[in-house]
């Protein structure tokens, strides 16, 4: 069985070789990594979210660091918010991405996660770019055949070729978060996996935000915090 934490890892590209620099700096350099071979970054979701128009190459779920990025700017949304800040100071400037207190329900130390709810993360991420319907037969077998020539192990590849072929399960997704945080990580999962640029995606994401119970003023900040970790 392949470590769901190291996929989520491999998802996100973390740890992409030959970027240095801010987060935004990181991943601009690693974009343009992807563009000259994706497999080669690890950065899977640049497989799996394509070329679209209008996408770049690795989507906009900007090369982060896996967990580290998903809790680091999920915190940071909801400590603005828990502050009563309004959600266009988080838009400004590029978001603090310092490891949540030990006491935080955040967090992206290995014995912290959850392997099932890493899977989740994954799932969600790929439910977000399959929203405007651009992911079809063709698209998933190009991706399977990307994906062969990986490196990931064969039951990994099997795991993203079920999630991309499979109806979305809303109701095991949104079972899955349990905690208040890990429904704000989920959310943040998906934004940072889309630009939502179609009705289909934002419509996506405000069935996820309703499902979770996240509050609007929530839901403001953690798109506010993403939107400027993306530039």
């Amino acid at each position: 069985m392949f470590d769901p934490k190291t996929l989520l890892d491999q998802f996100l590209g973390s740890n992409v070789p030959g970027t240095q620099g801010t987060v935004r700096d990181k991943a601009g350099q690693a974009s343009q990594l992807a563009k000259n071979n994706p497999l080669a970054t690890g950065a899977i979701v640049a497989v799996l979210l394509g070329t679209k128009t209008g996408r770049s190459l690795g989507g906009s779920a900007l090369k982060l660091g896996g967990m580290a990025a998903i809790a680091g700017l999920g915190y940071q949304a909801w400590k603005n918010y828990q502050a009563g800040k309004a959600p266009a100071d988080s838009a400004t400037g590029e978001p603090d991405l310092l490891a949540p207190p030990s006491d935080s329900e955040f967090s992206a130390e290995p014995a912290a996660v959850d392997s099932n709810f890493a899977l989740s993360l994954v799932r969600v991420m790929i439910a977000a770019a399959r929203a405007d319907g651009h992911v079809d037969d063709a698209e998933r077998a190009r991706i399977h055949d990307k994906l062969a020539l990986s490196g990931l192990a064969d039951d990994a590849v099997a795991f993203l070729d079920r999630a991309l072929a499979e109806p979305v399960d809303m109701d095991s997704l949104i079972a899955s978060a349990k905690t208040e945080a890990q429904k704000v990580e989920m959310f943040t999962a998906a934004r940072l996996a889309i630009d939502p640029d179609t009705r289909a995606e934002r419509g996506f994401l405000d069935l996820l935000a309703g499902r979770l119970g996240l509050a609007d003023p929530l839901v403001d900040h953690i798109d506010a915090t993403v939107a400027a970790a993306k530039g």
